[in-house]
């Protein structure tokens, strides 16, 4: 895919992943989110968070798949994505449920396990946010491929904050914990190969 084609395709994705967040300001401004519109809005957003960050680990194997390097160019601009929609999950959470009382938030966040999960992703996510810009890859080095590996925890964390959540149907969360599992699993037998390869290598 030549460099026009990929920063045409940036840019319909910049507006495609921007649709989520519009309808759920559209519905919300004109009372069309349910007899809860707080809870709905603060359930949407984090349902976005976890699909981007699930969109964000796809790139990689979708890389192999079709044996093609525009995936890896789209990464960023998804994970920037799941830390925007986190953000305004975590702020729906803040203003909407705790009206900003911080002693509230943190008795919350000690009591309830999937607050705490939830807070704990979102804490991970903001360095990657923050080192996300081509600067930081090359001051950091090696040390930045270390660091955004923990994106498949974040991910992890996320899944277990819609499991704990969620109190009667649990199909929803299940598929997205089979859908992490399925790109962990790609992951892993990719290492192990890379391993056994190195190891054959060397004898």
């Amino acid at each position: 895919m030549s460099l026009s084609h990929i920063q045409f395709v940036k840019l319909v994705l910049f507006v495609v992943c921007l649709i989520p967040a519009t309808v759920l300001g559209w519905n919300f401004y004109h009372d069309q989110l349910g007899a809860n519109p707080f809870e709905a809005l603060t359930r949407e957003s984090g349902e976005w968070t976890l699909r981007f960050l699930l969109a964000t680990l796809l790139m990689t194997p979708l890389r192999g798949v079709l044996h093609q390097s525009w995936p890896l160019q789209l990464r960023r601009m998804l994970g920037l994505y799941s830390f925007f929609y986190a953000c305004l999950h975590l702020l729906t959470y803040l203003w909407f449920d705790q009206f900003f009382d911080w002693q509230e938030i943190t008795k919350d966040i000690l009591k309830r396990p999937f607050i705490t999960v939830g807070i704990t992703a979102w804490i991970l996510l903001l360095p990657l946010a923050v080192t996300s810009t081509n600067s930081m890859m090359r001051r950091l080095g090696r040390r930045w491929k270390h660091l955004h590996r923990s994106i498949y925890l974040i991910a992890s964390l996320g899944v277990l904050h819609f499991l704990w959540m969620v109190k009667a149907d649990l199909r929803e969360p299940l598929i997205y914990a089979a859908i992490l599992l399925i790109l962990l699993g790609y992951r892993v037998t990719k290492w192990w190969q890379k391993r056994a390869f190195s190891i054959a290598a060397r004898q």
